[in-house]
């Protein structure tokens, strides 16, 4: 239970610090490349925040799950299952809203559809800045 609970922290507190980067510094930045090299730079960012992020969301979406399963103080339930639904939240918002509007940032620099990624990447920047006083919480009371 301490790896579930040690590893849950830790995906969870990285994806914080990396949305609110995301979300405060780098996709704002998108209007600042230049449409000639736009389209060359968002693929290379997708490629490279994949390789940062993706592991990341698979270990906190497999550890809220075991964690809202395993937990065995009842009052902690809501928070664990709570846990896991922002989970979902950002997960559904990355796979429905996020990756479509990357896809098509991929193919040309549409102004409409950037400003609609640094939008609604609140959802997500939101939902996890949320999980994070969650897995804490979680972390201190089943290790106590």
């Amino acid at each position: 239970m301490l790896l579930i609970l040690w590893t849950h922290l830790l995906a969870t507190s990285m994806m914080v610090a990396v949305i609110w980067f995301v979300q405060v510094v780098h996709y704002p930045l998108f209007r600042r490349v230049g449409r000639d090299a736009f389209v060359r730079y968002e693929n290379e960012h997708t490629q490279r925040i994949t390789f940062i992020v993706a592991p990341l969301m698979g270990a906190e979406l497999v550890t809220a799950a075991l964690l809202a399963v395993l937990v065995e103080e009842s009052r902690l339930w809501p928070w664990a299952w709570g846990g896991v639904g922002l989970v979902a939240v950002c997960w559904l918002s990355t796979a429905f809203i996020q990756v479509p509007c990357h896809r098509r940032l991929s193919l040309v620099y549409d102004e409409a559809v950037a400003v609609r990624l640094i939008g609604t990447n609140w959802i997500r920047t939101v939902a996890w800045t949320l999980r994070l006083p969650i897995a804490v919480l979680l972390s201190g009371r089943v290790m106590a």
